[in-house]
């Protein structure tokens, strides 16, 4: 059964050190922001593939950033149905949710090992008050999701099944590469299952097999065991009918 490692309470990468702050599209911090960061992590949680990170109707304690790896979002049914939200990669927010309303109303769970930055959600208050910085970063996080969310209602609700299906894996190729997942000179390969796209796209297993297949045969794709490539990008755009995420730095807590 996958596992997660529960914080360890030494900082393993500093916030000083850490490889994501180094990364131009990130926005810098002041020394007096990266101190106070510092402080307010608590530690690092290991995920594996599978493991949940955050169950639906539990009151965490804790929020996350995601430090590597690959984590998604969703919603179940009482029946078990499952409906994903969105995808979480390097640099995301983690559990703000909890800290806001007191439960979450989703789960997360990892899709590929993920590494998560830990910190105490009681000190969330200390940022709006001394940090109006940091303040600003955690609403525009959450402001960010939103849009998210609001694209993919779109998608689901109007674009037309191949269009879907282009739409979100050039979504999740876009952000990748955002966050230099794309920089190792090799092969960039999303870690979803056929599964993951049926239950983001709200399509049969059947109809999503279908569908990747004409993405595969038009030459914009190739599909892997549980992963995907991305082979043309801009046309795989325009079968969407989609402009791409608008590129701008970024908060990262």
């Amino acid at each position: 059964m996958p596992s997660v490692t529960l914080p360890v309470a030494a900082r393993r990468v500093p916030c000083e050190l850490c490889p994501l702050r180094a990364m131009p599209q990130f926005r810098p911090f002041t020394p007096e922001e990266l101190r106070f960061v510092a402080g307010f992590k608590r530690g690092e949680l290991v995920a594996e593939s599978g493991a949940t990170v955050v169950t639906e109707g539990s009151h965490t304690a804790q929020m996350f950033t995601l430090l590597s790896g690959w984590a998604f979002r969703f919603k179940t049914l009482e029946d078990g149905r499952r409906q994903i939200l969105n995808y979480c990669l390097p640099g995301d927010l983690i559990g703000l949710q909890g800290s806001i309303m007191g439960e979450m109303e989703h789960s997360v769970e990892a899709l590929s090992t993920a590494v998560l930055c830990v910190f105490q959600r009681d000190r969330l208050d200390e940022i709006y008050r001394n940090h109006p910085g940091l303040g600003f970063d955690v609403t525009w996080l959450a402001a960010r999701e939103e849009r998210m969310l609001d694209e993919h209602l779109l998608s689901v609700g109007q674009r037309r099944a191949i269009e879907r299906a282009a739409y979100l894996i050039a979504f999740l190729h876009q952000r990748a590469i955002a966050v230099g997942l794309g920089d190792s000179g090799k092969p960039l390969h999303i870690p979803i299952s056929q599964q993951h796209v049926a239950d983001t796209l709200g399509l049969s297993i059947v109809h999503t097999n279908k569908t990747l297949r004409r993405l595969v045969d038009q030459g914009l794709i190739t599909w892997h065991d549980r992963a995907c490539q991305v082979l043309e990008a801009e046309r795989l755009m325009d079968v969407a009918g989609w402009h791409g995420l608008p590129e701008a730095q970024r908060p990262l807590i």
